[in-house]
Protein backbone atom coordinates (compact mmCIF):
# COMPACT_ATOMS: atom_id res chain seq x y z
CA UNK A 1 0.00 0.00 0.00
CA UNK A 2 0.94 3.41 -0.73
CA UNK A 3 0.65 6.02 1.89
CA UNK A 4 1.75 9.10 0.28
CA UNK A 5 0.95 8.78 -3.73
CA UNK A 6 1.10 11.99 -4.94
CA UNK A 7 5.17 12.02 -3.21
CA UNK A 8 6.00 8.89 -3.24
CA UNK A 9 4.80 8.29 -7.13
CA UNK A 10 6.29 11.87 -7.77
CA UNK A 11 7.47 12.28 -11.51
CA UNK A 12 11.57 12.41 -11.32
CA UNK A 13 11.19 16.22 -13.20
CA UNK A 14 8.68 17.21 -10.52
CA UNK A 15 10.64 15.62 -7.96
CA UNK A 16 13.72 17.67 -8.75
CA UNK A 17 11.89 20.95 -9.37
CA UNK A 18 10.28 20.52 -5.75
CA UNK A 19 13.97 20.06 -4.55
CA UNK A 20 15.73 22.57 -6.12
CA UNK A 21 12.61 24.67 -4.47
CA UNK A 22 13.17 23.34 -0.87
CA UNK A 23 17.06 23.53 -1.25
CA UNK A 24 16.89 27.51 -2.08
CA UNK A 25 14.76 28.12 0.88
CA UNK A 26 16.66 25.85 3.27
CA UNK A 27 20.61 27.39 2.43
CA UNK A 28 18.59 30.36 2.96
CA UNK A 29 17.01 29.64 6.41
CA UNK A 30 20.26 28.36 7.39
CA UNK A 31 22.60 31.22 6.22
CA UNK A 32 20.10 33.51 8.47
CA UNK A 33 19.87 31.86 11.38
CA UNK A 34 22.95 29.16 12.25
CA UNK A 35 25.77 31.63 12.85
CA UNK A 36 28.14 28.12 11.74
CA UNK A 37 26.27 27.80 8.20
CA UNK A 38 26.68 31.52 7.32
CA UNK A 39 30.29 31.87 8.42
CA UNK A 40 31.13 28.53 6.12
CA UNK A 41 29.57 30.15 3.59
CA UNK A 42 30.82 33.66 3.61
CA UNK A 43 34.27 31.91 3.77
CA UNK A 44 33.52 29.99 0.67
CA UNK A 45 32.27 33.28 -1.19
CA UNK A 46 28.53 31.74 -1.33
CA UNK A 47 25.35 33.44 -0.91
CA UNK A 48 21.88 32.11 -0.67
CA UNK A 49 21.55 33.45 -4.37
CA UNK A 50 24.23 31.61 -5.71
CA UNK A 51 21.35 28.65 -5.26
CA UNK A 52 19.14 27.98 -7.77
CA UNK A 53 18.50 24.77 -7.96
CA UNK A 54 19.09 21.38 -6.98
CA UNK A 55 21.94 21.04 -9.19
CA UNK A 56 23.81 23.51 -7.06
CA UNK A 57 23.88 21.78 -4.02
CA UNK A 58 27.54 20.36 -5.06
CA UNK A 59 28.61 23.99 -4.17
CA UNK A 60 27.82 23.86 -0.40
CA UNK A 61 29.53 22.60 2.51
CA UNK A 62 29.58 19.25 4.05
CA UNK A 63 28.81 19.00 7.41
CA UNK A 64 30.17 16.25 9.78
CA UNK A 65 29.80 14.57 12.70
CA UNK A 66 32.66 16.43 14.74
CA UNK A 67 30.75 19.76 13.63
CA UNK A 68 28.02 18.54 15.21
CA UNK A 69 30.02 18.02 18.58
CA UNK A 70 32.34 21.05 18.18
CA UNK A 71 28.66 23.57 18.56
CA UNK A 72 27.33 21.14 21.47
CA UNK A 73 24.64 21.46 22.44
CA UNK A 74 22.71 23.38 20.01
CA UNK A 75 24.99 25.34 18.00
CA UNK A 76 23.32 24.35 14.84
CA UNK A 77 20.23 24.98 16.11
CA UNK A 78 17.88 26.91 13.60
CA UNK A 79 14.68 27.34 14.89
CA UNK A 80 14.26 29.69 18.25
CA UNK A 81 14.27 27.31 21.90
CA UNK A 82 10.54 28.49 21.79
CA UNK A 83 9.78 26.26 18.71
CA UNK A 84 11.95 23.40 19.97
CA UNK A 85 9.25 20.61 21.15
CA UNK A 86 11.27 17.19 22.06
CA UNK A 87 15.32 17.24 21.95
CA UNK A 88 16.82 13.51 21.11
CA UNK A 89 20.54 12.89 21.40
CA UNK A 90 22.97 10.40 19.16
CA UNK A 91 23.61 7.28 20.79
CA UNK A 92 27.49 7.39 20.56
CA UNK A 93 30.66 6.46 22.78
CA UNK A 94 32.91 9.09 22.49
CA UNK A 95 33.14 12.73 22.36
CA UNK A 96 29.21 14.91 22.85
CA UNK A 97 26.58 13.36 21.88
CA UNK A 98 24.89 14.90 19.15
CA UNK A 99 22.00 16.90 20.16
CA UNK A 100 19.03 17.16 17.68
CA UNK A 101 16.02 19.55 18.35
CA UNK A 102 12.25 19.21 16.62
CA UNK A 103 9.61 21.81 15.98
CA UNK A 104 6.34 20.87 15.54
CA UNK A 105 6.41 20.74 12.19
CA UNK A 106 9.41 18.45 12.28
CA UNK A 107 7.54 15.89 14.30
CA UNK A 108 4.55 16.16 11.87
CA UNK A 109 6.87 15.41 8.97
CA UNK A 110 8.75 12.37 10.73
CA UNK A 111 5.32 11.21 11.73
CA UNK A 112 4.81 11.42 7.89
CA UNK A 113 7.85 9.36 6.43
CA UNK A 114 7.51 6.56 9.01
CA UNK A 115 3.75 6.25 8.14
CA UNK A 116 5.08 6.03 4.59
CA UNK A 117 7.68 3.06 5.33
CA UNK A 118 4.83 1.10 7.40
CA UNK A 119 2.23 1.31 4.71
CA UNK A 120 5.08 0.31 2.48
CA UNK A 121 5.53 -2.91 4.67
CA UNK A 122 2.23 -3.51 5.02
CA UNK A 123 0.74 -2.30 7.90
CA UNK A 124 -2.66 -1.24 8.23
CA UNK A 125 -5.11 0.00 10.88
CA UNK A 126 -6.66 -3.42 11.50
CA UNK A 127 -2.45 -4.21 13.23
CA UNK A 128 -1.32 -4.37 16.29
CA UNK A 129 2.43 -3.08 16.30
CA UNK A 130 4.83 -3.79 18.83
CA UNK A 131 7.67 -1.06 19.11
CA UNK A 132 11.24 -2.70 20.82
CA UNK A 133 13.37 -0.54 19.71
CA UNK A 134 14.34 1.60 22.95
CA UNK A 135 12.59 4.92 23.88
CA UNK A 136 13.99 8.04 25.80
CA UNK A 137 16.97 9.82 24.04
CA UNK A 138 17.46 7.34 20.99
CA UNK A 139 15.16 8.15 18.03
CA UNK A 140 13.70 4.85 17.14
CA UNK A 141 11.36 4.28 19.43
CA UNK A 142 9.65 7.33 19.55
CA UNK A 143 9.89 7.92 15.99
CA UNK A 144 8.03 4.26 15.06
CA UNK A 145 5.36 5.21 18.00
CA UNK A 146 4.15 8.51 16.16
CA UNK A 147 4.09 6.75 12.79
CA UNK A 148 2.34 3.40 14.12
CA UNK A 149 -0.35 5.96 15.82
CA UNK A 150 -0.48 8.35 12.77
CA UNK A 151 -1.47 5.44 10.26
CA UNK A 152 -4.04 4.48 12.72
CA UNK A 153 -2.65 0.77 13.87
CA UNK A 154 -2.32 0.13 17.36
CA UNK A 155 1.08 0.66 19.12
CA UNK A 156 2.56 -1.32 22.10
CA UNK A 157 5.45 0.74 23.34
CA UNK A 158 7.14 -2.75 24.62
CA UNK A 159 10.84 -0.98 23.87
CA UNK A 160 13.35 -3.33 25.12
CA UNK A 161 13.93 -5.87 28.58
CA UNK A 162 11.89 -9.11 30.07
CA UNK A 163 11.82 -10.65 26.54
CA UNK A 164 9.99 -13.13 28.20
CA UNK A 165 7.47 -11.08 29.00
CA UNK A 166 7.11 -9.36 25.82
CA UNK A 167 6.87 -12.40 24.14
CA UNK A 168 3.64 -13.28 25.94
CA UNK A 169 2.23 -10.17 25.36
CA UNK A 170 3.45 -11.01 21.62
CA UNK A 171 1.46 -14.06 22.02
CA UNK A 172 -2.22 -13.04 24.07
CA UNK A 173 -2.05 -9.69 22.16
CA UNK A 174 -1.98 -10.83 19.10
CA UNK A 175 0.57 -8.64 17.62
CA UNK A 176 0.97 -8.69 14.09
CA UNK A 177 4.14 -6.25 13.44
CA UNK A 178 7.11 -5.18 15.34
CA UNK A 179 10.09 -2.75 14.90
CA UNK A 180 13.62 -3.72 16.39
CA UNK A 181 17.06 -4.31 15.66
CA UNK A 182 17.49 -7.52 13.42
CA UNK A 183 19.67 -9.06 16.43
CA UNK A 184 17.14 -8.17 18.28
CA UNK A 185 14.42 -10.43 16.62
CA UNK A 186 17.50 -13.02 16.40
CA UNK A 187 17.42 -13.37 19.79
CA UNK A 188 13.32 -13.45 20.29
CA UNK A 189 14.43 -16.31 18.08
CA UNK A 190 15.89 -18.18 20.47
CA UNK A 191 13.70 -17.27 23.64
CA UNK A 192 10.63 -18.25 21.66
CA UNK A 193 12.57 -21.74 21.25
CA UNK A 194 13.54 -21.21 25.07
CA UNK A 195 9.92 -21.18 26.16
CA UNK A 196 8.53 -24.45 24.25
CA UNK A 197 7.10 -21.88 22.01
CA UNK A 198 7.36 -21.70 18.32
CA UNK A 199 6.46 -19.18 15.47
CA UNK A 200 2.86 -20.94 14.81
CA UNK A 201 1.98 -19.50 18.54
CA UNK A 202 2.34 -16.11 17.54
CA UNK A 203 0.78 -13.78 14.87
CA UNK A 204 3.66 -11.90 13.80
CA UNK A 205 3.81 -11.48 9.90
CA UNK A 206 5.77 -8.10 9.73
CA UNK A 207 8.90 -6.52 10.97
CA UNK A 208 10.43 -3.51 10.53
CA UNK A 209 14.13 -3.71 11.16
CA UNK A 210 17.17 -1.12 11.68
CA UNK A 211 19.29 0.87 13.15
CA UNK A 212 22.02 -1.86 12.04
CA UNK A 213 23.69 -3.03 9.36
CA UNK A 214 21.90 -6.49 8.43
CA UNK A 215 22.77 -8.80 5.75
CA UNK A 216 19.92 -10.55 3.28
CA UNK A 217 20.93 -13.91 4.46
CA UNK A 218 20.53 -12.63 8.33
CA UNK A 219 17.16 -11.68 6.30
CA UNK A 220 16.03 -15.24 5.75
CA UNK A 221 16.82 -16.37 8.89
CA UNK A 222 14.56 -14.01 10.86
CA UNK A 223 11.76 -14.63 8.53
CA UNK A 224 12.03 -18.08 8.80
CA UNK A 225 12.87 -18.37 12.40
CA UNK A 226 10.01 -15.90 13.03
CA UNK A 227 7.47 -16.56 10.37
CA UNK A 228 7.23 -12.93 9.44
CA UNK A 229 7.92 -10.70 6.47
CA UNK A 230 11.46 -8.68 7.54
CA UNK A 231 11.95 -5.49 5.73
CA UNK A 232 14.56 -2.71 6.19
CA UNK A 233 13.71 0.66 7.39
CA UNK A 234 17.20 3.33 7.59
CA UNK A 235 17.59 6.50 9.27
CA UNK A 236 19.95 8.14 11.99
CA UNK A 237 19.43 10.75 14.51
CA UNK A 238 21.12 13.74 12.84
CA UNK A 239 18.95 13.87 10.18
CA UNK A 240 15.45 12.65 11.64
CA UNK A 241 15.54 9.29 13.15
CA UNK A 242 13.95 6.13 11.65
CA UNK A 243 12.00 6.87 8.22
CA UNK A 244 14.74 8.22 6.38
CA UNK A 245 14.39 5.22 3.61
CA UNK A 246 12.37 2.38 3.41
CA UNK A 247 11.66 -1.31 1.45
CA UNK A 248 8.41 -1.69 -0.21
CA UNK A 249 7.11 -5.29 -0.78
CA UNK A 250 9.70 -5.90 -3.95
CA UNK A 251 12.66 -5.96 -0.83
CA UNK A 252 14.76 -4.53 -3.31
CA UNK A 253 16.48 -1.57 -2.34
CA UNK A 254 15.33 1.11 -0.03
CA UNK A 255 12.81 3.74 -1.04
CA UNK A 256 14.64 7.51 -0.09
CA UNK A 257 11.93 9.98 1.20
CA UNK A 258 13.53 12.54 -0.89
CA UNK A 259 11.16 15.27 -1.02
CA UNK A 260 12.48 16.16 2.70
CA UNK A 261 16.18 14.18 2.77
CA UNK A 262 18.20 14.69 -0.62
CA UNK A 263 20.96 11.80 -0.82
CA UNK A 264 23.91 11.83 -2.44
CA UNK A 265 27.24 9.33 -2.65
CA UNK A 266 30.42 11.22 -2.72
CA UNK A 267 34.10 9.40 -2.56
CA UNK A 268 35.07 9.03 0.63
CA UNK A 269 38.51 10.79 0.49
CA UNK A 270 38.04 12.76 -2.59
CA UNK A 271 34.47 14.40 -1.24
CA UNK A 272 33.89 14.12 -5.31
CA UNK A 273 30.11 13.30 -6.26
CA UNK A 274 29.62 9.54 -7.58
CA UNK A 275 27.66 8.86 -10.42
CA UNK A 276 24.66 6.22 -9.43
CA UNK A 277 25.70 3.12 -9.36
CA UNK A 278 28.94 3.36 -7.49
CA UNK A 279 29.34 2.95 -3.85
CA UNK A 280 30.51 5.39 -1.59
CA UNK A 281 29.16 7.18 1.46
CA UNK A 282 25.81 8.46 1.80
CA UNK A 283 25.09 12.14 2.24
CA UNK A 284 21.94 13.54 2.70
CA UNK A 285 20.60 17.56 3.10
CA UNK A 286 17.58 18.23 5.02
CA UNK A 287 15.25 19.61 2.79
CA UNK A 288 12.25 20.47 4.91
CA UNK A 289 13.59 20.20 8.59
CA UNK A 290 13.42 23.88 10.75
CA UNK A 291 14.99 22.88 14.54
CA UNK A 292 18.63 21.53 13.54
CA UNK A 293 18.41 21.22 9.63
CA UNK A 294 21.70 19.95 7.98
CA UNK A 295 23.70 20.65 4.95
CA UNK A 296 25.34 17.95 2.91
CA UNK A 297 25.61 15.44 6.29
CA UNK A 298 28.39 12.60 6.05
CA UNK A 299 26.54 10.04 6.99
CA UNK A 300 29.49 7.45 7.00
CA UNK A 301 27.42 4.89 5.56
CA UNK A 302 28.74 2.99 2.52
CA UNK A 303 25.90 2.13 -0.25
CA UNK A 304 24.53 3.29 -3.71
CA UNK A 305 22.10 4.60 -5.22
CA UNK A 306 19.63 3.01 -7.95
CA UNK A 307 18.16 3.90 -11.17
CA UNK A 308 15.48 2.72 -12.20
CA UNK A 309 11.83 2.13 -11.92
CA UNK A 310 10.91 0.13 -9.12
CA UNK A 311 7.78 -2.43 -9.85
CA UNK A 312 5.48 -1.17 -7.09
CA UNK A 313 5.29 2.18 -8.49
CA UNK A 314 6.77 4.25 -6.43
CA UNK A 315 9.73 6.28 -8.15
CA UNK A 316 11.15 7.90 -5.43
CA UNK A 317 15.59 6.74 -5.50
CA UNK A 318 16.36 3.66 -3.64
CA UNK A 319 19.64 2.91 -1.72
CA UNK A 320 21.40 -0.34 -1.62
CA UNK A 321 21.85 -1.85 2.01
CA UNK A 322 24.77 -0.54 4.07
CA UNK A 323 27.38 -2.39 3.34
CA UNK A 324 29.90 -1.11 6.50
CA UNK A 325 30.48 2.55 7.35
CA UNK A 326 33.92 4.69 6.32
CA UNK A 327 34.45 5.35 10.08
CA UNK A 328 34.36 1.64 11.08
CA UNK A 329 35.69 -0.52 8.49
CA UNK A 330 38.51 -2.65 9.92
CA UNK A 331 41.67 -2.34 7.66
CA UNK A 332 43.65 -5.40 8.69
CA UNK A 333 47.26 -5.93 6.68
CA UNK A 334 46.20 -3.65 4.30
CA UNK A 335 42.26 -5.50 3.45
CA UNK A 336 39.12 -3.49 3.91
CA UNK A 337 37.20 -5.68 6.35
CA UNK A 338 32.94 -5.77 7.09
CA UNK A 339 31.71 -7.24 10.03
CA UNK A 340 28.88 -7.38 7.51
CA UNK A 341 30.99 -9.74 4.98
CA UNK A 342 31.67 -12.09 7.56
CA UNK A 343 28.23 -12.01 8.05
CA UNK A 344 27.28 -13.16 5.20
CA UNK A 345 29.56 -15.76 5.28
CA UNK A 346 28.34 -17.15 8.46
CA UNK A 347 24.61 -17.03 7.54
CA UNK A 348 25.04 -19.19 4.62
CA UNK A 349 26.42 -22.03 6.68
CA UNK A 350 23.71 -24.25 8.74
CA UNK A 351 26.37 -25.33 11.24
CA UNK A 352 26.13 -21.96 12.94
CA UNK A 353 24.08 -19.74 15.29
CA UNK A 354 23.99 -15.77 13.24
CA UNK A 355 26.05 -14.92 16.59
CA UNK A 356 29.59 -13.95 16.50
CA UNK A 357 32.20 -11.40 17.64
CA UNK A 358 35.41 -9.77 15.68
CA UNK A 359 38.38 -9.31 17.87
CA UNK A 360 41.02 -7.72 16.43
CA UNK A 361 44.86 -7.33 17.92
CA UNK A 362 48.55 -6.68 17.21
CA UNK A 363 51.09 -9.10 17.85
CA UNK A 364 54.38 -8.88 16.64
CA UNK A 365 53.77 -5.87 14.98
CA UNK A 366 51.08 -8.22 12.69
CA UNK A 367 47.58 -7.61 13.07
CA UNK A 368 45.21 -10.52 13.48
CA UNK A 369 41.48 -11.17 13.34
CA UNK A 370 39.70 -13.69 15.49
CA UNK A 371 36.69 -14.71 14.82
CA UNK A 372 34.37 -16.46 17.77
CA UNK A 373 31.22 -17.84 16.39
CA UNK A 374 28.54 -20.25 17.69
CA UNK A 375 28.21 -23.32 16.52
CA UNK A 376 24.08 -24.64 16.69
CA UNK A 377 23.37 -27.03 19.12
CA UNK A 378 22.72 -29.99 16.70
CA UNK A 379 26.31 -29.72 15.56
CA UNK A 380 28.45 -28.92 18.23
CA UNK A 381 30.44 -31.97 19.38
CA UNK A 382 32.96 -33.58 21.62
CA UNK A 383 34.44 -35.21 18.20
CA UNK A 384 37.66 -33.08 18.07
CA UNK A 385 37.87 -34.23 14.47
CA UNK A 386 34.86 -32.96 13.19
CA UNK A 387 35.01 -29.40 15.10
CA UNK A 388 38.84 -28.97 13.42
CA UNK A 389 37.03 -29.69 9.85
CA UNK A 390 34.29 -27.53 10.51
CA UNK A 391 36.80 -24.47 11.65
CA UNK A 392 38.54 -25.54 8.63
CA UNK A 393 35.62 -24.96 6.37
CA UNK A 394 34.54 -21.74 7.64
CA UNK A 395 38.41 -20.38 7.56
CA UNK A 396 38.62 -21.52 3.96
CA UNK A 397 35.41 -19.47 2.97
CA UNK A 398 36.43 -16.89 5.33
CA UNK A 399 39.65 -16.47 3.55
CA UNK A 400 37.97 -16.65 0.33
CA UNK A 401 35.65 -13.45 1.08
CA UNK A 402 37.97 -11.28 3.08
CA UNK A 403 41.34 -12.49 1.54
CA UNK A 404 43.23 -12.36 4.81
CA UNK A 405 43.80 -15.32 7.21
CA UNK A 406 41.29 -15.03 10.24
CA UNK A 407 41.77 -17.20 13.33
CA UNK A 408 38.18 -19.10 13.40
CA UNK A 409 37.29 -20.18 17.52
CA UNK A 410 34.30 -22.26 17.31
CA UNK A 411 32.34 -21.25 21.03
CA UNK A 412 28.98 -23.16 22.45
CA UNK A 413 25.52 -22.21 21.95
CA UNK A 414 24.28 -19.05 23.92
CA UNK A 415 28.08 -18.07 24.84
CA UNK A 416 28.22 -14.81 22.85
CA UNK A 417 26.64 -11.78 25.25
CA UNK A 418 23.45 -10.72 23.50
CA UNK A 419 22.58 -7.47 23.48
CA UNK A 420 18.33 -6.24 22.90
CA UNK A 421 19.87 -3.10 21.38
CA UNK A 422 22.44 -2.47 18.77
CA UNK A 423 24.77 -5.54 18.61
CA UNK A 424 28.60 -5.35 19.54
CA UNK A 425 30.63 -7.38 16.90
CA UNK A 426 34.08 -6.26 16.68
CA UNK A 427 36.46 -5.59 19.57
CA UNK A 428 38.95 -3.76 18.34
CA UNK A 429 42.59 -4.16 20.64
CA UNK A 430 44.86 -2.26 18.86
CA UNK A 431 42.82 0.75 19.80
CA UNK A 432 44.12 0.34 23.31
CA UNK A 433 47.85 0.37 22.92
Amino acid sequence: MIWNTNKECMPREQMRDLQGKRLQKLVSYVYHNVPFYRNKMQEMDLSPDDIRSIDDIVKLPFTTKQDLRDNYPYGLQAAPASEIVRVHASSGTTGNPTIVGYTRRDLAIWSEVMSRCLSAFGVTRNDTFSVSYGYGLFTGGLGAHYGVENLGATVIPASTGNTEKHLRLIRDLNITGIACTPSYALYLAEVIERMGLSKDDLHLHIGAFGAEPWTENMRQEIQQRLGLKGYNIYGLSEIMGPGVSYECEEQHGSHINEDHFYPEIIDPDTLEVLPHGQTGELVFTTLTKEGMPLLRYRTKDLCSLMEGTCPCGRTNIRMTPIMGRSDDMLIIRGINVFPSQVESVILEMKEFEPQYLLVVDRKNNLDTLEVQVEVRRDFFSDDIGAMLGLKKKLSDKLKSVLSINADVKLVEPNSIQRSEGKSKRVIDKRKLV
